[in-house]
């Protein structure tokens, strides 16, 4: 454990309480693309289907349940609640073709794993999968032209999170001797880096709104 890895986990744990605050507090899923949230659904089931036969630590754990429980509620809220369902995608532009994405996921990771067996490829599948999750809500954001405020802060700390995890691998990879000679490493720093870089159109129209107390507005 190392500071970049601690910010980038708090983060993403900031970006969760964010939205949930949106959607519970003001009864409403306008601007979120429910496509991003079943990906995260894939992306931490795949993942983690190691939670109840491995442990590594109490945080690891806590964690896990964490983001598998918040991501599924997620989706339950905006699919099942009688209110908040009720608002989404009422434009109807909330289009991205998520089974492409799982599919060409699922063709990569299958030529790419280190070892073909069903836990690494599902392993491998959920790193190339939560590269491209935000698609599908950076689409509905272009194509929508605006960002509610929280909706905004929810992306910028997926993004925050994401960031902290590449200078948390830099960090590993200078300080730790054999970290280099890991064989999946290719895959986490390749899919780390594709996540990183969705997001930096967004940073910037982000950036701006904040410095001149804008709304956010983006090119559609």
């Amino acid at each position: 454990m190392n500071i970049f890895r601690f910010t980038g986990d708090m983060l993403h744990i900031v970006s969760i309480c964010l939205i949930l605050l949106r959607m519970l507090k003001q009864k409403t899923c306008a601007g979120l693309s429910k496509k991003t949230q079943i990906a995260y659904c894939i992306v931490f089931t795949l993942r983690y289907i190691d939670l109840f036969t491995n442990f590594y630590s109490l945080y690891n754990t806590v964690l896990k349940v964490l983001f598998i429980a918040s991501s599924y509620w997620i989706w339950w809220l905006m699919e099942k609640d009688p209110q908040i369902s009720a608002t989404y995608d009422l434009e109807q532009k909330d289009t991205a073709r998520l089974e492409l994405l799982v599919a060409a996921c699922f063709v990569l990771a299958i030529l790419t794993s280190v070892d073909w067996t069903i836990k690494e490829i599902l392993w491998t599948v959920s790193i190339y999968m939560e590269a491209v999750a935000i698609m599908p809500q950076i689409f509905l954001l272009q194509r929508l032209g605006n960002c509610e405020a929280l909706s905004s802060h929810y992306i910028a700390c997926l993004g925050g999170y994401r960031a902290f995890y590449l200078l948390n691998w830099v960090y590993r990879y200078l300080t730790e001797d054999l970290y280099y000679y890991n064989d999946d490493n290719f895959i986490v720093w390749g899919g780390g880096i594709v996540q990183t870089l969705l997001y930096v159109d967004f940073f910037y129209y982000y950036a701006t709104c904040i410095w001149y107390g804008t709304k956010l507005k983006l090119p559609t």
